[in-house]
């Protein structure tokens, strides 16, 4: 694999809009270079009997039982609101639309 060039990584920090010194450049060339070689190396380990995932443990939501409990009825809940049409709460229109 062949190491980035300056030009490479100034390119790439034009891109990024992100304005590098000289000094900034040839630090950054190496450090750039042993990233992509780190990324090739997880390339070379991976192998095809493996399935890809996107996390290294099983994820599971927890989540409670939904259980029916006692509520405010309908008339109930609009008996406080300042107004109501239709058995909903009316609130002004915010947008011009139909």
């Amino acid at each position: 694999m062949s190491a980035l060039s300056r030009d490479e990584v100034a390119h790439v920090a034009m891109l990024a809009r992100i304005q590098l010194s000289d000094a900034e450049l040839d630090t950054l060339s190496g450090q750039l270079e042993q990233i992509v070689g780190f990324v090739a190396s997880v390339g070379e380990v991976a192998a095809d009997e493996i399935p890809p995932m996107s996390h290294p443990l099983p994820l599971t939501n927890v989540t409670r039982e939904d259980v029916v409990r006692p509520s405010l009825t309908a008339e109930e809940a609009l008996a406080m609101a300042p107004a109501t049409e239709q058995q909903r709460f009316a609130v002004p229109r915010i947008l011009d639309e139909d």
